[in-house]
């Protein structure tokens, strides 16, 4: 009896605007490595009022999908399960879909932001800073429940965006010391900085590095290295990248999505060599 070719299967990324987005790159490499020669992945502009649509249109070649902004909420209602840490961090970037047909929403980003840390020795610190708010601010949050024991202090624009993460801190179960926006300078002396913020939003903090600045998470990998990261690195502070953050949690949605383990070092690679042909 003879068999033919695996049947074709199928992932993608959804968001918008997606066009800039690496995740091609990484699950296409990660998929090349691991010889799985019948699977493809692809990019989708889709806002929320098309998501519906375009998730329901889909048949049982589709293993799995990437979400990025403005659908890791969107996404909620079209989902039969949703794992504990998407739920934590009310934000879904992964959805699995198992064979008997059901939707399952996971968070990719949570466990990503503890293995970029871990990969670059950074398991235990006394206490840490956020500098922003949003979906990446609170799943930082949730990372540093693995992290630190102290409390962290939230740099926010605004009491309604403290008293959010305020809020999320409760549900998590971690201790928010919500600051100002204009004290950004001092969670620069923290053992852990994480930055959260679109490009360019903590670049005047570069001139307020302290004397001996420790670790630094910037979110951020285009452009990179940003201003801040890159005064951080020339203090002698140990930084660890959006791009980091990007394959680790890629790393982890080629594992739920194919059930093989994901080729850190081949997507990293990957991801790598397309920033690096970008303007």
């Amino acid at each position: 009896m003879t068999t033919g070719p695996p049947a074709p299967r199928r992932a993608a990324v959804l968001g918008a605007p997606i066009r800039h987005s690496l995740s091609p790159v990484l699950h296409r490499a990660a998929y090349a490595e691991l010889g799985l020669t019948h699977w493809t992945y692809d990019a989708y502009e889709i806002d929320e009022a098309a998501l519906a649509d375009f998730v329901g249109g889909l048949d049982a070649s589709w293993a799995g999908l990437s979400l990025t902004m403005p659908l890791k909420r969107a996404i909620r209602p079209l989902l039969d399960e949703i794992a504990a840490v998407a739920r934590d961090v009310d934000a879904v970037n992964t959805v699995v879909f198992t064979a008997d047909g059901r939707r399952v929403g996971d968070n990719t980003d949570v466990p990503g932001l503890v293995a970029a840390l871990r990969e670059r020795g950074v398991t235990r610190v006394e206490s840490a800073a956020v500098l922003g708010a949003g979906a990446t601010a609170t799943s930082a949050l949730a990372a540093l429940r693995d992290v630190t024991d102290g409390p962290v202090r939230v740099y926010v624009r605004g009491e309604d965006r403290a008293r959010e993460m305020r809020v999320a801190g409760e549900r998590l179960g971690v201790v928010v010391d919500a600051r100002p926006w204009t004290e950004a300078a001092e969670a620069l002396r923290a053992p852990l900085v994480v930055a959260t913020t679109p490009k360019g939003a903590v670049d005047h903090l570069a001139i307020d590095l302290p004397a001996e600045p420790g670790v630094l998470f910037d979110v951020v990998y285009d452009p990179w290295p940003t201003a801040l990261a890159n005064a951080w690195d020339r203090a002698g502070g140990a930084v660890v990248g959006g791009l980091d953050l990007l394959v680790h949690q890629a790393v982890l949605q080629v594992a739920l999505m194919t059930g093989r383990p994901g080729p850190l070092a081949a997507m990293r690679a990957a991801g790598e060599a397309a920033l690096a042909g970008r303007p």
